[in-house]
């Protein structure tokens, strides 16, 4: 994706990264043919959609047990067993 076509402003910073990690970025660089700076940003941005797909599975999962449905009193110790009914 070329985000200069997207993004009207981008922000320069700068960041200090290990020697092993710069390598790597850059061997992924070479064998994606882009540019290192376009390796870094997919990965922040992949990483970032995996966080916040985190975070909402989370608020999901809290939402559910809000509901106050409750399962069998045994569902720890006899899960299997439920498990196959399934």
């Amino acid at each position: 994706m070329c985000y200069m076509l997207f993004y009207n402003h981008m922000i320069r910073t700068q960041i200090y990264i290990p020697e092993d990690l710069y390598n790597h970025i850059r061997l992924m660089a070479k064998s994606e043919k882009k540019v290192t700076a376009q390796v870094i940003r997919d990965l922040l941005e992949q990483g970032i959609k995996t966080t916040q797909r985190k975070k909402s599975l989370g608020n999901a999962l809290l939402e559910l047990s809000k509901l106050g449905i409750r399962g069998p009193r045994n569902l720890s110790t006899n899960h299997d067993d439920y498990y196959k009914e399934i």
